[in-house]
């Protein structure tokens, strides 16, 4: 469960990342999830910054998983 937790938080990191790198230098135009989703597209952004944070959260909390 502790290294899906990590995986998990990891592949959300790179899509935040991803899509930062896309909305500020146009990079990443295919491998960005965020500009797929048609509700977080008006807030491209935001959504990015959310991925970042959230990713890095649940690889901290994994930590905290005993196996």
């Amino acid at each position: 469960m502790k290294k899906f937790c990590e995986t998990a938080g990891f592949l959300v990191f790179v899509q935040g990342v991803a899509g930062l790198l896309h909305v500020w230098f146009d990079w990443f135009r295919f491998f960005s999830l965020v500009r797929r989703l048609p509700f977080a597209a008006e807030y491209p952004l935001f959504v990015s910054i959310v991925l970042v944070v959230a990713g890095a959260a649940v690889m901290v909390a994994s930590d905290a998983i005993k196996e």
